[in-house]
């Protein structure tokens, strides 16, 4: 009964978290999904963007303007791997790791230290306030959600599309696939430096640790939710069960951590997740085929 109790005064915390973590797993979609692109930059975006907004907060800018600035250098961080990748041709996902082992120093330099507080200062969302953090995520999901499936719907989101199903078939059709694939980077990339700040906003402080294992995360979301709603669902049905499968596994992760899984073994855990989830549909043939 007490761990019932444990597990459901939890949840609301949960909830919170994987909402914002969801607007991550948004970006992630977006390169892993819909541009079928592996981007390893999300792990060093996210702190960016964390760090951009905690240090203009520290600094007495409006919090909620601190968004505008972390989002564009989460894109700027975005840009660097698509010209990385498209000018340079060094390949996706070492372009990727390169930003990534980049902004590490960047963020250091950002913040001047390893972490900067918010205690004390005004935010957004008033520090760790479960219930403000799950309206104020929310807002944003929902709007980022309605954003996006108006761009993909334009001239420029559709070759994004494109390029990701099939670049040679695109180019053939004029589209210009680097550009589109750089455009896609900072649009996602853009997103992770958003959750980056509304996280940091949330948890009180920014650290230069924070983004790692942050592209597990993101894919678990867009695992999970796929596993949902399924394959064939509408472009924005998919987005949504992206929140959606963020709040699952932190759901996930509170139920095990008071079940009393060691804190030093979550990350096994949450690659264990992922694993499992990305194995599920080979596993599902299997099983039908016996």
């Amino acid at each position: 009964m007490q761990f019932i109790l444990s597990f459901l005064a939890a949840c609301p915390g949960a909830i919170s978290q994987g909402i914002l973590w969801g607007i991550l797993g948004i970006g992630v979609f977006l390169t892993y999904k819909v541009l079928d692109y592996a981007d390893m930059t999300v792990d060093g975006s996210l702190c960016t963007g964390g760090a951009v907004s905690a240090v203009l907060i520290t600094a007495g800018m409006d919090p909620l303007l601190t968004l505008i600035f972390a989002t564009l250098a989460g894109m700027a961080a975005g840009a660097v791997t698509g010209l990385l990748h498209t000018k340079l041709h060094i390949p996706a996902i070492l372009s990727g790791i390169l930003t990534q082992l980049a902004l590490y120093s960047v963020n250091m330099r950002i913040m001047g230290r390893a972490n900067t507080a918010l205690l004390g200062q005004e935010t957004i969302i008033t520090l760790l306030n479960v219930p403000h953090a799950i309206l104020i995520g929310g807002v944003f999901a929902v709007a980022i959600i309605a954003v996006l499936y108006w761009f993909f719907g334009t001239e420029v989101g559709c070759a994004i599309r494109a390029t990701g199903n099939n670049d040679h078939m695109a180019r053939a059709q004029g589209v210009n696939t680097d550009n589109m694939k750089l455009f896609g980077l900072v649009i996602s990339n853009g997103l992770v430096g958003l959750a980056g700040a509304l996280l940091s906003q949330y948890q009180g402080f920014a650290d230069v640790q924070m983004g790692r294992g942050a592209i597990v995360i993101g894919l678990a979301s867009v695992i999970i939710g796929e596993v949902v709603v399924g394959k064939q669902a509408n472009f924005s049905l998919r987005m949504t069960s992206i929140i959606l499968g963020a709040v699952i596994y932190y759901i996930i992760i509170a139920l095990v951590l008071q079940a009393g899984l060691n804190t030093n073994d979550l990350k096994l855990f949450s690659a264990a997740t992922v694993a499992l989830a990305l194995a599920l549909p080979t596993l599902k043939k299997t099983i039908a085929g016996k």
